[in-house]
């Protein structure tokens, strides 16, 4: 037995051997294969399972254990191959092992000879740039070291010209003679010109007296140019000349190297918005500097579809389109230097887009993919800063399969810790996914989805060998070719956990190895611990991955796990049983931070630090919140968890008080906010002053200099309480303190100063922190007595007022005056910080010691300065202003001018940067103080107000007013006559108010018959006064006229029951309230009183009727297509006591029809004269009676025959002819015939008259005519025409003997 065991091993050695040449691993050691000729095992031709994995009944055959079924069906299978498969494994192998030797030698080769080309490169670029740099230190400009010299010849001699040039680049030289070039090729004979080294010479051979002349040289390069020049006079004895001209150019030896310029600052994007960060550089950027570098975090930023990245010479951009959460951090761009690298950095905050719904949360962010396996992924991501108006609840996970486009939810159930997994994912796809955040509100926006993710098998790669051999051909070998011979699964390995929460459990093990060449699935079965009954837990879902999640665990319980793999072949063995496996504690949020403290930083920003608490397990960062002193309104700080616990808040406006807090960040939810910091004031930091600058000489009496300077550009938070000031001569290398108690004026005399002597100054200015650094070093001032006629340079220049298109300089007179007064002032300016290229501003000297610079264009930098002119002429100029940029800042406010409440007119300014120290200066005409006589000042936190007593035309000028520690926060107002005119009379009118009308007097009438008189002016006090005159006397409030005064709303009104003739008259309302007074009149007189009186009286009349039955629709007539005349009328409010009746002319009418719903009808079918009268309808109860009448007379009469007589005339037929026993009768039928209706008879255009022949006639349906004894002049057209009073209707009969009758309907007007 035992040799058989050992038999075994041997077999699984040889197999390990045969299988570590196949994989073709990069060791160049090899196992040794069997040659073709010698005798191999069974082993080494198939594969061998290992000994931990076979069974103990597998390793001993012996008879009393059952051979294991695997055993069989690798000897069924591998029988029929034996012979071929020994002799292909053999001889590939030891072919393979060749191949794969050869290509990492040739890779190895490859390798160095690529490393030395690189290395070359990278030296070649060293050299050249070092050349670069020697050269530009050699660099040039040209020069004449030995200039030409004039030469006088007799005629017929031989001269030679010369001269030595140097330069680098090496110059270029060209000889002329009076403004002539000359050249070798002029003629040779008897010129001759020579360059060599450096040394030009020029020969005339036997000069003649046109030789004589001017000669110049002239050398160029592109640093500049040169010239020397000399005269040759032949036979003359003029005095000789000479000369030297050079001409430099302001190109530097040396390229300077390139700097920040103009940085970009803490920018505040918003979701989907597109950011750009952009900076400047000082100069062109040199060769060696062009590779700018952008990081985010620390992280290198590469171009792609959404980052642009652009460097120029002058300038390098970022340009980020569809900005997320997730860019926000700290952005850095790194600029290389010849010491190293500088480097800029600000911070970026990406806000919030707004909410998908009302109140609903923010999108979490850096949504993550692990795991990925052929059906499975695992998500972790980060939850948002902001909850919206409700706690976050949970989340909802969503898919999207790249090929469909739609986004499919994942989890049904609320997700809330901050990861999840993913199953049932289709293999070889490309997935992406986000998060969205829910709370009461619903639903929130979707976090930024993941990049594409390909679901596949993670051990694939492992599985496949690529054997690269000559000329470019792979060959590809799989364990599945290895493999192919497995039929029916192994069992899997090492069942276990791999991610565990309070919900689920997710399981992972490791394929069976061999793993076989069939596509392989996996069953999951589970059971109690202890119990041994597995069922399956993988029942409706197909497991093509290592990983499986369970759901529906029971908490407390315990569960063991195996696994079956599955292929076409059938089911293996179970896997050995998990260790034991219960869900997980609900994962707590994380603890708040502690001790939250803001620190002044800026005027925009406060540093905010916090501690981290103890136990920051599971903390990925903090939030940070803010919110103004006094408001609940909380917001975000940042939308991306920081990992320190110090942090800088940009964007906070200064002057206001802010409270901060913190949230710690976690996979289980953001934590609870930590307590409020101590409120604190945005205001910058406390700091020892700049450098003072611009040391000036005003003055020097050989012993004494008069200095001034300029004052730090930034006091560091705090005023300047003084400044020191140090010396040295020029031969000295140490300085001296020339005063110890500190100077708080920007002037000072330097004593005991030897005459003759160069002096050097610099100035140090203090505050309450300390002294600040040293200002730059002045330049070597001499120590004379100053004796010159012109005055010397103004000094203390300050700019105010500083808007896009002006601004306006101030200065100080000059010290030294000269020899005369001053009679003016010129101020200059240079466009850019460092031209010299000065211009006048003024045409004229300005005699005051201010002026307003206009036409300037926005955006750009100046610089100016100021010289005194007297007789002598213009002096000294001072020292230029710092570089100022024509801009108007945000939030930049001007001097307003107006009358306050009391009728004073007053000046007020109001800025934003007010804080602890400074104070608003006013001032008239930049110099003079405000008298306290003619105006008094007041401030209210940040805004100053300037009021005048009783302005006059002696407060008339031009008001300034600037912040005492902030020069550039200032503004000016020209007070004009026009301003005083305008304001006096609206200062008349304050101190004079008029109650304001709004509706003036009104009369109205109501239904009732009630009169109201009402006006209303502006809404009043509760003091307000009114006296009501009717015609010179003042009444008030009775039963029978009642006033009513609303003051709240200004309504006044005056109520009359009955308007009486003792109510007319003039009402007058006299208002007072306060100052406030006016009047306001009505006339109801005459006329207008009549026609209110009347009214008044027909309304009540009116409302009486309507107390009882009345009518609604009073009497009125209608005549109807059969002629009838139906005359009608509706009562209304009726009761069963109410009665109507009809009458006629008194008598009353029986045949009228009264309906219940108050409609009653009189209907006349025939109307004749006797139908004429009055007619009248009586509606009666106990309440009262109504009445309404008709008057069916005259032209009411004649109106109801004319529209009956239409009628019957529309009704008529066509004419008709009928045979009588004397000759022919034309009729005309019709409803209804009136006498009022007029007709007559017509043939050929004439009238029929009455006579023997032919005789009209009528009945109450047909007209006609009749002709006795027709002859042949009887033949032709009749007509018969009908009058109803308005309108003509007429009807034809044509009798020509044609063979047809023709009629026809006309209507013509009358």
């Amino acid at each position: 037995m035992a040799t058989k065991v050992v038999t075994y091993r041997c077999q699984e050695e040889q197999t390990s051997q045969m299988g570590q040449s196949m994989e073709l691993s990069s060791q160049i050691k090899k196992k040794k294969f069997t040659s073709s000729d010698e005798e191999a095992s069974y082993s080494d031709f198939y594969p061998i399972i290992p000994a931990d994995v076979m069974s103990v009944k597998e390793l001993l055959p012996a008879p009393n254990f059952p051979r294991h079924r695997t055993w069989d069906v690798l000897k069924e299978t591998l029988d029929m191959d034996e012979v071929r498969e020994r002799e292909k494994w053999t001889l590939f192998g030891n072919e393979a092992e060749k191949v794969e030797i050869d290509v990492l030698r040739n890779q190895q080769l490859i390798r160095t000879r690529l490393d030395r080309m690189t290395l070359r490169q990278e030296l070649k670029k060293k050299q050249m740039v070092h050349m670069k740099y020697l050269e530009d230190l050699s660099m040039k400009t040209p020069d004449f070291p030995i200039p030409l010299r004039p030469h006088t010849v007799w005629e017929g001699m031989a001269v030679k010209l010369s001269c030595t040039v140097q330069g680098s680049p090496v110059p270029k030289l060209t000889w002329y003679k009076d403004g002539i070039p000359l050249s070798k090729t002029l003629q040779p004979w008897r010129y001759n010109l020579v360059q060599t080294f450096g040394l030009s010479t020029l020969e005339i051979r036997r000069c003649c007296a046109e030789d004589a002349g001017e000669y110049k040289v002239v050398a160029k390069s592109s640093l500049g140019e040169a010239t020397t020049f000399a005269t040759l006079h032949i036979n003359r004895y003029e005095g000789p000349q000479a000369g030297l001209e050079v001409s430099r150019m302001l190109t530097p030896a040396l390229q300077q190297e390139a700097l920040f310029g103009a940085t970009f600052a803490p920018t505040f994007a918003k979701e989907g918005e597109t950011l750009t960060l952009r900076c400047s550089f000082t100069d062109p950027l040199l060769p060696f500097q062009q590779d700018v570098t952008w990081f985010r975090d620390g992280v290198q930023l590469k171009p792609s579809s959404h980052l642009e990245l652009q460097t120029a010479l002058t300038s390098s951009s970022l340009c980020l389109r569809g900005v997320h959460k997730e860019h926000e951090g700290l952005y850095k761009v790194r600029l290389r230097t010849c010491e190293g690298y500088t480097e800029h950095s600000a911070y970026v905050f990406v806000k919030d887009a707004p909410a998908a719904v009302l109140g609903g949360p923010g999108s979490p962010l850096h949504v993550e993919v692990s795991d990925v396996n052929r059906d499975y992924v695992f998500l972790r991501w980060q939850p948002p800063s902001a909850d919206g108006a409700y706690p976050v609840q949970g989340y909802f996970i969503e898919r999207c399969n790249i090929g469909v486009g739609e986004w499919v939810r994942c989890n049904k159930v609320v997700q809330k810790p901050c990861y999840y997994p993913v199953m049932g994912l289709s293999d070889a796809t490309m997935y992406q996914f986000r998060v969205c955040a829910v709370n009461q509100a619903g639903v929130g926006r979707p976090s930024k989805a993941t990049e594409a993710v390909l679901t596949s098998d993670p051990n694939e790669p492992s599985r496949t060998m690529v054997v690269k051999v000559d000329r470019g051909r792979e060959i590809i070998i799989t364990k599945d070719q290895l493999e192919s011979q497995i039929r029916v699964p192994f069992p899997p390995t090492g069942v276990r956990v791999c991610e565990l929460s309070d919900t689920y459990a997710v399981l992972c093990w490791d394929e069976p190895e061999p793993r076989g060449k069939e596509l392989l699935t996996f069953n999951v079965e589970r059971s109690i611990e202890g119990k041994n009954r597995w069922h399956l837990a993988s029942l409706d879902m197909v497991v093509s991955s290592p990983r499986f999640i369970a759901f529906d665990l029971e908490k407390g319980v315990s569960y063991n796990f195996r696994v079956r793999s599955v292929n076409k072949y059938g089911l293996s063995d179970p896997s050995e049983p998990s260790a034991p496996v219960s869900l997980g504690k609900a994962e707590a949020s994380p603890p708040a931070p502690k001790g939250v403290q803001a620190t002044r930083d800026t005027d925009s920003s406060v540093l905010l630090q916090w501690a981290e608490p103890k136990d920051k397990q599971g903390i990925m960062g903090y939030y940070l919140y803010y919110s103004e002193v006094g408001k609940t309104d909380w917001r975000t700080i940042n939308n991306k968890p920081l990992t320190g616990n110090r942090f800088i808040v940009h964007g906070l406006t200064r002057g206001k008080q802010y409270e901060f807090l913190v949230k710690s960040v976690g996979r289980a939810g953001n934590s609870k906010y930590s307590e409020e910091s101590e409120p604190i004031l945005v205001k910058s930091a406390i700091y020892v002053p700049c450098p003072p600058s611009a040391i000036a000489l005003l003055h020097c009496s050989g012993s004494e200099m008069l200095l001034s300077w300029r004052a730090p550009s930034r006091d560091g938070g705090s005023p300047v309480r003084g400044y020191y000031l140090d010396r040295r001569a020029k031969a000295q290398s140490t300085w001296r303190e020339d005063n110890v108690k500190p100077v708080t004026e920007r002037l000072y005399r330097v004593s005991n100063l030897l005459e003759g002597q160069y002096y050097q100054f610099r100035v140090f200015a203090a505050n309450i922190v300390g002294i600040g650094k040293p200002s730059k070093p002045s330049e070597f001032f001499l120590c004379e007595e100053w004796t010159m006629p012109e005055p010397g340079c103004p000094y203390d220049l300050e700019v105010r007022e500083i808007r896009k298109n002006s601004l306006v300089v101030l200065w100080a007179e000059p010290m030294y005056q000269g020899q005369s007064e001053i009679s003016g002032y010129i101020v200059e300016l240079s466009e850019g910080a460092e031209s010299e290229a000065w211009r006048p501003v003024n045409e004229e000297p300005t005699l005051e010691t201010h002026l307003k610079v206009s036409g300037l264009t926005s955006g750009q930098t100046y610089r100016l300065r100021v010289s005194a002119v007297n007789e002598a002429g213009v002096g000294m100029a001072s020292l230029p202003t710092e570089p100022i940029t024509a801009q108007t800042k945000p939030g930049t406010k001007e001097v307003e001018i107006g009358v306050d409440n009391d009728g004073f007119i007053f000046m007020a300014f109001e800025t934003d940067v007010m804080d602890e120290g400074n104070e608003f200066v006013w001032s008239k005409n930049y110099s003079e103080a405000i008298d306290a006589s003619r105006a008094r000042l007041e401030t209210k936190n940040n805004r100053s107000i300037l009021t005048f007593n009783e302005a006059t035309e002696e407060d008339l000028g031009l008001y300034t007013v600037v912040l005492s520690e902030h020069s550039e926060v200032s503004s000016s107002y020209n007070f004009t006559a026009e301003d005083l005119e305008r304001l006096r009379e609206l200062a008349w009118h304050i101190r004079n108010p008029l109650i304001e009308l709004k509706s003036g007097w009104n009369v109205d009438v109501s239904e009732e018959g009630n009169v109201r008189l009402w006006l209303q002016t502006e809404p009043l006090s509760n003091d307000a006064e009114l006296h009501l005159i009717l015609n010179d006397r003042e009444i008030s409030s009775t039963p029978a006229r009642k006033v009513n005064f609303d003051k709240a709303s200004g309504l006044l009104e005056i109520l009359f029951e009955q308007l009486t003739r003792d109510d007319e008259g003039s009402y007058t309302a006299q208002l007072r309230d306060g100052r406030a007074k006016n009047q306001f009149t009505l006339v109801l007189v005459d006329k207008k009183f009549q026609q209110t009186l009347a009214k008044s009286q027909a309304n009540r009349r009116n409302w009486k009727r309507k107390a009882g039955p009345h009518f609604e629709k009073f009497l009125s007539w209608v005549v109807t297509q059969d002629c009838e005349m139906i005359m009608t009328c509706k009562v209304t409010n009726l009761n069963k006591d109410s009665k109507v009746t009809w009458y006629k002319d008194g008598v009353e009418l029986k045949q009228a029809v009264t309906e219940p719903s108050g409609l009653s009808t009189l209907t006349i079918p025939q109307v004749t004269k006797g139908e004429a009268g009055v007619y009248r309808v009586v509606v009666t109860d106990s309440r009262g009676e109504d009445e309404s009448v008709l008057e069916l007379l005259d032209e009411e009469f004649d109106r109801v025959m004319q529209a009956l007589s239409k009628l019957c005339a529309l009704s008529a037929g066509e004419l008709r002819v009928q045979s009588t026993a004397d000759g022919f009768k034309l009729y005309c039928s019709m409803k209804y015939y009136l006498s009022y209706l007029q007709t007559s008879w017509h043939f050929k255009n004439r009238r029929i008259d009455l006579d023997e022949r032919m005789k009209p006639g009528s009945s109450m349906l047909k007209l006609w005519i009749e002709i006795f004894h027709p002859t042949e002049s009887d033949k032709g057209k009749y007509v018969l025409e009908m009058f109803d009073g308005k309108e003509t209707h007429t009807r034809s009969l044509d009798l020509s003997g044609r063979g047809k009758l023709q009629w026809q309907r006309e209507t013509a007007p009358a």
